[in-house]
């Protein structure tokens, strides 16, 4: 099932978008509401907070005094750490219980307060954040929860800024208008994104990677975007700790490109990259490609560099996974080339210039791989000489 993380700061308007989710077919699981649930009275886990902190923080009734709570742990980072012992464990089992209990076709929605700060972001499929301009969430605050200004601002101050929840998005919703405005953008979400996405998670079906490699221009976001990929990866990946590089001309600052990221991922042996692997990658949005894959040696005339190659099944977000044994030559020219690139300008920019060329030249061909041949037999040796010449190494 897809797997969403949503997430946005306070008085973002994020059970906003929740609720939406929820009318569209989404299945949600509120972190708070679970968090509430495993030390509600009677619970284990509220027998335990007792124990640990004493009667001083139950109210009248016998029920949790959050507020009581919160004064012991607030300031005291080993009472904190032991609270955090005590609802983790329960918190994360009890969200397993209702994410299984969700059906296989179901699109997941875990509305996380905290989910940047806590670092929960690898382990989805999609994050969704929703973003708000400071003043307007100040304003609903005061407004719509009675909060004093002071601590309005305390309250946004205590979590992540925009910057930081950003970085970890996939998409990113903004929230400075109107509620039909808001409904808009998570109905056009769900139908171009989550509904095809869930489907290519549960069919293994890869987003097509095709391009003509004539990239307008260069997104300095691709970092960015690769980090996220890779952080999934290594999640999907553990306890298995392999390497894992941003290849291809988007790793390559600057430089204009087909809006696809090339991912490397090394395994010991490349049966390695077969069985639970290929798996994991799979259910982590990642299914592999079918038929048989390989690299073109440079220089030619020495045999196919074998290899595995995964897609994105995420329609926003097209991937070429290439999976290659470590040190061996496909792997080794593939972080070769992309150095060269980044270290040389002039290389850089006779790569567009060529690029440019082929697609003025053949304007309607999709594939320019045997077309690049001669260009890249002539940049190995150039980038050969680079790595002698400077030391370099993968």
């Amino acid at each position: 099932m897809l797997r969403v993380g949503l997430t946005g700061g306070i008085g973002s308007g994020k059970s906003a978008v929740a609720a939406r989710l929820v009318e569209l077919g989404a299945v949600l699981v509120d972190a708070d509401q679970v968090a509430r649930e495993v030390v509600a009275q009677g619970t284990e886990g509220l027998a335990e907070i007792v124990a640990t902190f004493s009667e001083k923080v139950l109210d009248a009734d016998g029920a949790l005094d959050r507020a009581a709570l919160g004064a012991v742990v607030f300031s005291d980072e080993a009472a904190r750490r032991r609270l955090e012992a005590i609802t983790h464990p329960r918190v994360r089992a009890r969200t397993a219980e209702l994410v299984a209990a969700a059906a296989p076709d179901a699109i997941v929605v875990n509305d996380v307060p905290l989910l940047v700060e806590v670092g929960l972001a690898p382990t989805y499929h999609l994050v969704v954040v929703v973003q708000t301009a400071v003043p307007i969430r100040l304003e609903r605050l005061t407004r719509d929860r009675g909060m004093d200004r002071a601590e309005a601002e305390r309250r946004i101050a205590a979590q992540a800024d925009d910057a930081r929840r950003s970085a970890a998005a996939d998409v990113v919703l903004t929230n400075d208008g109107s509620l039909v405005a808001l409904h808009g953008a998570v109905d056009a979400l769900w139908r171009q994104r989550l509904q095809p996405y869930e489907h290519n998670l549960r069919q293994r079906r890869v987003v097509p990677a095709l391009g003509r490699g004539d990239g307008a221009q260069a997104d300095p976001s691709w970092p960015e975007q690769y980090a996220r990929l890779a952080a999934r990866i290594r999640h999907a990946l553990a306890p298995a700790d392999l390497r894992i590089d941003h290849i291809g001309a988007t790793a390559v600052p600057g430089l204009a490109a087909d809006d696809v990221i090339d991912v490397q991922v090394a395994v010991p042996r490349l049966a390695d990259a077969d069985g639970p692997l290929a798996d994991r990658l799979a259910n982590a949005g990642f299914p592999r490609v079918p038929g048989h894959w390989w690299d073109d040696p440079r220089p030619a005339d020495r045999g196919r560099w074998e290899k595995r190659l995964h897609g994105s099944a995420d329609p926003d977000r097209p991937v070429r996974l290439h999976v290659r044994e470590a040190g061996s030559p496909g792997w080794r020219y593939a972080l070769l080339e992309r150095d060269h690139l980044r270290a040389d300008p002039d290389q850089r920019a006779a790569y567009l210039l060529f690029k440019r060329d082929l697609v003025d030249a053949a304007p309607h061909v999709d594939d320019f791989g045997t077309a690049r041949d001669p260009w890249f037999d002539e940049e190995y040796l150039r980038a050969e000489q680079w790595a002698e010449r400077t030391g370099w190494r993968p």
